[in-house]
């Protein structure tokens, strides 16, 4: 199953989630490492570059993630109406901190008007680049907003926990493993 049902997330939702939650705590953890890195340190334009690539690469996933949102239907929600509350405000957070995050990193990488390359597969051109001190300004807001998605997600996480250890309901699992509804053959 591809798609989503009223039930279940579908395959591609799925994976597009993990794959996400994967590279944020990876770009987090680079991110915060490369803050350690001497100017002779071997890794310290190497760093940079695999975080631009898939700070990229993030991006794109992100836009696709949108649209396949926009494209299926989610499932209904479970737990109290304060939680189903808590939920939609929790993931209307995370992807507006994941866009701010990403396009702050944009702002701070082609400041002095070079592009960012991809894994040297392509290069996205600097097209901002007169706003006054933009990469400390768009380092700031990088650096607080990556910070706070680390921590609503880890909130986001352990929400789905408490479904899945306290409320014992289907919260986890349907974005663990694709079912198909009863009353849709998606």
């Amino acid at each position: 199953m591809l798609k989503n049902n009223s039930n279940s997330y579908g395959w591609v939702a799925i994976l597009i989630h993990w794959l996400s939650a994967l590279m944020v705590i990876g770009l987090f953890a680079l991110g915060y490492w490369m803050l350690t890195l001497g100017y002779y340190d071997s890794w310290y334009r190497l760093g940079p570059w695999w975080h631009k690539s898939f700070g990229i690469t993030l991006l794109l996933l992100t836009i696709v993630r949108l649209v396949w949102k926009l494209a299926n239907a989610t499932p209904k929600p479970l737990g109290t109406r304060l939680e189903q509350t808590g939920a939609r405000i929790g993931h209307s957070l995370i992807y507006a901190l994941l866009l701010v995050t990403m396009i702050s990193g944009y702002l701070i990488s082609t400041a002095d008007g070079r592009g960012i390359s991809v894994f040297d597969w392509f290069e996205i051109p600097a097209l901002i680049t007169s706003i006054p001190q933009q990469e400390d300004i768009a380092g700031a807001v990088h650096w607080y907003t990556a910070l706070a998605l680390v921590i609503i997600a880890a909130g986001h996480a352990l929400a789905a926990l408490k479904h899945h250890f306290v409320n014992k309901d289907s919260t986890l699992t349907r974005m663990l493993v694709a079912k198909r509804s009863q009353s849709n053959n998606d």
